[in-house]
């Protein structure tokens, strides 16, 4: 077996090239292998890497001897702790009006892996926030090792869990979706595969050995995803058991409720109750404004598909580009460090229900 590098993205235009496609030959085909590799930048997906990205998908997908796809990062702290942030405020502040062209190219790549047709398996081995998760959840196959870090932690920047989160974050049991995604809560990987946000857990040592047995096995012509599952059956561990797990009831008695004012009260009932004194607190400093989307953008997107839910989010993150928190969000989180955000409106009594509908409206030019 031999690895092929198909090209180097350098998308900085320096020594570094910022994700790598490899081909691994094996018996019955080759796997086709992306690696995130902006360790210094916590692998964050800029425009680039993500059009590359889609590109190559787009070959392997109609590749003959491509038979699956791995996506993976360069060994450090993270998978992929989101896009590029950075990015997206200096266009604003520069009054540019392509931002909203990045979140296009990503959420086309989120409906590209959505809808794949081959095996794709994501290894997830560290944090993995917002972009990351939009690039491994709506994969096939999502296997998390013991250093998995998984959260969608949008509402503390004055945004929304996107990225096909709307999709996702409703379907967990227990309302554990409304939950993390209201809240920015951090998982373990116990959680991550208790919860089904992956559905496996191996040793970070035994990637490599992972990839050649997937590289030297034959798929089945008309189960390939069945054979997929049974090789990584073989290195899965035994996951521990998830302490957030006990709290379901509480978490679904409170996150069940159909407005952010009744949702924070309910939990402030259980004053005695680590979780729901955690959550508060969580709460209390995210934008009213993006609790209040983020909430209604999950009670629909429980009862749309994935396309529609993709659909929304770009209707969604239009208008936050044209609004104040999201900016303020990634000035006080990322550019200032300050964690002093300056939301407007302040408080969750004086978000009107009319400017909410506004975000929800349908625009000039749709995601597709």
């Amino acid at each position: 077996m031999r690895n092929v590098p198909l090209y180097l993205v350098d998308l900085n235009m320096n020594a570094t090239a910022d994700v790598l496609f490899e081909e691994v030959s094996g018996k019955g085909g080759s796997l086709g292998i992306i690696t995130l590799n902006r360790p210094q930048a916590l692998n964050s997906l800029n425009h680039a890497m993500i059009k590359a990205m889609h590109a190559e998908l787009h070959k392997w997908a109609h590749a003959n001897h491509i038979k699956a796809v791995i996506i993976r990062a360069a060994q450090g702290r993270a998978f992929c702790a989101g896009g590029d942030l950075r990015l997206i405020y200096d266009l604003k502040k520069d009054r540019e009006t392509t931002a909203l062209n990045f979140f296009r190219d990503e959420y086309q790549l989120n409906r590209f892996i959505y809808h794949y047709p081959k095996p794709y398996i994501a290894l997830l081995d560290g944090i993995t926030m917002g972009g990351g998760v939009g690039v491994s959840i709506h994969g096939s196959h999502r296997i998390a090792t013991d250093s998995l870090m998984f959260a969608m932690p949008e509402t503390g920047i004055g945004f929304f869990p996107d990225i096909g989160g709307t999709y996702f974050l409703p379907r967990l049991r227990g309302r554990f979706g409304f939950y993390l995604g209201l809240t920015g809560a951090k998982l373990t990987s116990s959680d991550s595969v208790a919860l089904g946000i992956a559905q496996y857990k191996i040793q970070r040592d035994s990637i490599s050995q992972l990839i050649d047995v997937l590289a030297m096995t034959e798929l089945s012509e008309t189960k390939p995803h069945d054979t997929v599952s049974k090789v990584i059956n073989e290195f899965k561990t035994v996951n521990h058991p998830s302490s957030l797990l006990e709290q379901q009831t509480v978490i679904e008695k409170c996150f069940s409720l159909e407005t952010m004012e009744n949702i924070l009260h309910a939990l402030e009932q259980h004053a005695d109750n680590e979780i729901c004194v955690q959550a508060i607190k969580a709460i209390k400093i995210k934008s009213p404004t993006s609790l209040k989307i983020t909430l209604r953008a999950l009670q629909y997107g429980n009862h749309l598909d994935f396309d529609a839910c993709m659909q929304q989010e770009f209707r969604l993150t239009h208008h936050f580009l044209q609004g104040h928190d999201f900016i303020e969000g990634i000035r006080a989180v990322i550019i200032d460090k300050d964690q002093a955000p300056i939301w407007q409106p302040k408080t969750l009594e004086q978000v009107r229900n009319d400017e909410i509908d506004k975000y929800f409206s349908p625009l000039e030019l749709e995601l597709f």
